[in-house]
């Protein structure tokens, strides 16, 4: 697949890769073509391959060129979610195969892992992804993929992604990236040898909490004629208007990751010097475990803060309640900050025993640090920590 005015660097390739100014009456922005079928030249003679909406859309197509560009693939593949990707991912598989992944996951991903897959003979092993040497320990001949978030959501784990890839090949098995957390402006899985990168695109791409979509991108074309198979046959591919949707908000990317971080490291560093935090959890702090690793492998250490309490549960829920800046709602990645607690909310899907043996503590709260002024989120944080003591003072 031609990638279209893929040249420049990331912050032009956001804007124009995948898009071309209409060449019947030079309209800038990509036509939101909502048609779901095609005329053709004559009986099984589609124009340029488009014959229904399904299989492909010139709106969807140009998302796709796009976000293949961004993350340096040959093909790009939209779908109506995130986790509708996975499951496109998911169906390449038969009975037998397995699946070795990191056990801090997104509670979807879980979710369609454990319980849904797991029902038709596919093995999920989960281990602690941040030592490859457990990753390769789990790894046999049914091995298909090795599969990391990373950062992780939402304990923020980083994993070694070019040590993790020649594990996973020594192995016969693909290495799998969902690249949501960091985005392409601040990681690039398939340089560092991943084979597939995964996105829920309704977070940082889509970057406005007003669409839902997912993508798939890689650089071997019998992996995109499989992917594609999967995508046309199950209807999972992105709709018209949220291509669009997406296509705008990439184009703002680099200059609201760039706000998002400085924000979130701001807000990192005064919740670690308060005095009702037990822990903060933020890659861009030199007391994260992984700290270096994160300054090798990205650009930036990304707009997610995760962070524990003194009091536990009742003033993490305390906290998240008490915010005004901040809004207590689940997703991620938009411009607004958002405050929730996992295990009650994204997480809860996931077994509390399972939880706590990846080290998700009941209190954890989860920060998506939007762009907004950081006196004001800070400002914020400070009087729903007050709220948050009050709360617990109360208790005892």
């Amino acid at each position: 697949m031609k990638i279209r005015r893929n040249h420049g660097r990331f912050e032009t390739r956001a804007i124009h890769a995948g898009q071309e100014s209409d060449p019947q009456n030079g309209a800038v922005m990509t036509p939101v073509y909502l048609t779901s079928t095609f005329e053709q030249d004559a009986p099984a003679k589609p124009r340029d391959g488009y014959e229904y909406s399904r299989t492909k859309n010139p709106t969807r197509l140009s998302l796709e060129e796009n976000i293949a560009s961004l993350e340096g693939g040959n093909w790009g593949l939209c779908f109506a979610s995130g986790l509708s990707a996975t499951n496109a991912l998911l169906d390449r598989l038969v009975p037998g195969d397995s699946v070795v992944c990191g056990n801090d996951l997104y509670g979807g991903t879980y979710r369609i892992f454990k319980k849904v897959f797991e029902r038709y003979g596919i093995e999920f092993r989960m281990v602690d992804a941040t030592d490859p040497t457990k990753v390769a320990a789990a790894m046999d001949g049914t091995t298909k993929y090795v599969y990391l978030e990373t950062p992780t959501n939402p304990l923020l784990r980083l994993n070694d992604i070019s040590h993790i890839a020649k594990i996973a090949h020594s192995g016969g098995a693909l290495l799998i990236v969902d690249n949501t957390f960091a985005t392409p402006y601040l990681q690039q899985p398939l340089e560092l040898g991943a084979d597939v990168v995964l996105h829920s695109m309704t977070k940082y791409l889509g970057g406005h909490s007003d669409v839902v979509a997912g993508a798939l991108v890689g650089k071997d074309e019998k992996l995109f004629d499989d992917f594609a198979f999967f995508q046309n046959s199950c209807g999972g591919g992105l709709d018209p208007m949220s291509s669009f949707l997406v296509m705008r908000g990439i184009k703002t990317l680099a200059v609201r990751l760039d706000r998002h971080c400085a924000n979130a490291l701001k807000v990192a560093q005064y919740l670690e010097s308060h005095d009702l935090v037990d822990r903060v959890i933020y890659p861009g702090l030199s007391s994260h475990p992984q700290h270096e690793l994160a300054k090798r492998q990205m650009k930036g250490f990304g707009g997610m803060v995760s962070v524990e309490l003194k009091g536990g549960v009742a003033a993490g829920e305390a906290a998240a309640c008490a915010t005004k800046v901040f809004t207590l709602a689940e997703s991620l990645g938009g411009v607004e900050s958002l405050i929730e607690t996992p295990p009650s909310m994204t997480h809860a899907s996931i077994p509390p025993a399972e939880r706590h043996a990846a080290g998700l503590a009941d209190g954890l709260v989860r920060l998506s640090v939007g762009i907004e002024h950081e006196d004001d989120l800070i400002a914020d944080l400070a009087q729903a920590l007050e709220a948050a003591r009050k709360a617990v003072t109360a208790k005892v």
